[in-house]
């Protein structure tokens, strides 16, 4: 690989960062104003939920539709179409008055989310070589949560000097604005043997087989976690822990700084692995196998006697579940070729919503009628199972499609 080269797959990656850091930023927007949203409007947990529930709705039907554009039309153009319906939908926030609205809103919201990962994980396994993709996917990765650690301080900041409807619109306008340099500096990259005027590869064949369902099966049951960490975890500090909104500025974003450390860690562990002569099948399997277990960790939180304690294990927590969503990146690269890379992708999303749903309907629920423990221990038992589809299903990780 010339240095021209090396030099502009590291500033795509760049964009690909900051467009994840961007998008992601909305939900911890409603996660960090949700107490002042809920007291002014007067929603209930389960209220919240349904909110929640109905952005993963829109994130989940439209993930394959996403894929889909994605793979046909290529990255350059299927992002900003993606990034221009997210903005609009996100500004819609500030004009929200009641539940009902903001459900609305979110369910827009959703459906221009979800294709900026898959085309992320497409970019990625068409410009980096197998040992580096599970950190590239890493290093993009932690764009969701390195921007979560940042967010609350800037936007308590934000809120309290300009009202909570505010702190939507700035976003809005940042994910406009990094439409412009995508365009002018990222070209799609032609994979060997393929043709701009090839139709897609058609992925009906590798739905029949058991190692489409593994990969997707980590994702559906790892992924909820980390969603219920970025919409219930300033809820739990607040009203479990007693932190105030100040307190929740300072101290909400540390989980998901650890986070992006365990993306990095997660990427560089698996590929060092594979620089020392470890096979792809075996690096993946010791690296996923690490980090469901000290997913585990989850299920002590409510049981921790102090809040330095608790916080602790849920970073602990946190760095695992980043790293595991860095090396799924890293399988999905190993397993799919970039022609159905961004529709199975798509698909694993769209499971992933499904359960996130379900997840977030029964959060609501549970924490109304029983408290955290339940949701807490169910936070550490699911990335755990979720390793399982990887023994059990995919079995030996090698390219099938």
């Amino acid at each position: 690989m010339d240095a021209a080269t090396d030099k502009r797959r590291w500033g795509i990656l760049a964009l690909l960062f900051f467009s994840i850091a961007i998008n992601l930023l909305d939900r911890q927007v409603l996660a960090i104003l949700a107490p002042t949203i809920r007291d002014e409007l007067g929603l209930s947990n389960t209220q919240y939920s349904y909110i929640v529930t109905s952005f993963l709705l829109g994130l989940t039907l439209a993930q394959v539709p996403s894929g889909m554009l994605i793979d046909r039309i290529g990255p350059r153009s299927a992002l900003p179409v993606l990034m221009v319906i997210w903005s609009i939908a996100n500004g819609l926030h500030a004009l929200a008055r009641s539940a009902a609205h903001l459900a609305l809103f979110r369910f827009l919201l959703g459906t221009g989310e979800c294709g900026n990962y898959s085309a992320g994980v497409k970019v990625i396994s068409q410009w980096f070589p197998a040992q580096e993709r599970a950190l590239a996917g890493g290093i993009f990765n932690s764009g969701t949560v390195i921007g979560a650690f940042f967010a609350p301080f800037l936007i308590v900041k934000l809120s309290s000097a300009f009202g909570w409807r505010m702190a939507f619109l700035v976003p809005s306008v940042l994910g406009l604005l990094w439409i412009v340099p995508w365009l002018v500096w990222y070209r799609d990259r032609q994979t060997a043997g393929a043709s701009r005027t090839d139709a897609p590869v058609s992925i009906r064949p590798l739905l029949a087989m058991r190692q489409v369902w593994g990969a997707v099966m980590i994702r559906a049951l790892a992924g909820p976690v980390m969603h219920f960490y970025w919409y219930w975890l300033p809820e739990y500090l607040k009203r479990e822990r007693n932190f105030s909104m100040e307190m929740i500025g300072l101290y909400a974003g540390i989980p998901f700084l650890f986070a992006g450390l365990g993306n990095l860690a997660g990427g560089w562990f698996s590929g060092a692995l594979m620089r020392r002569g470890v096979s792809v099948d075996r690096s993946r399997k010791t690296a996923f196998g690490i980090c469901g277990a000290l997913c585990l960790i989850s299920s002590a939180v409510p049981l921790a006697p102090g809040e330095l304690s608790a916080m602790a294990l849920i970073c602990l927590a946190t760095f695992a579940l980043g790293a595991i969503a860095a090396i799924h990146i890293g399988l999905l690269t190993d397993l799919f070729s970039p022609q159905v890379l961004a529709r199975l992708t798509g698909l694993s999303g769209m499971c992933e919503g499904v359960v996130n749903m379900t997840v977030t309907l029964a959060t609501g629920i549970v924490v109304d009628r029983f408290g955290y423990y339940p949701v807490f221990l169910a936070a550490g038992l699911m990335p755990a199972i979720a390793i399982s589809g990887l023994f059990l299903l995919v079995r030996r990780v090698e390219r099938i499609g």
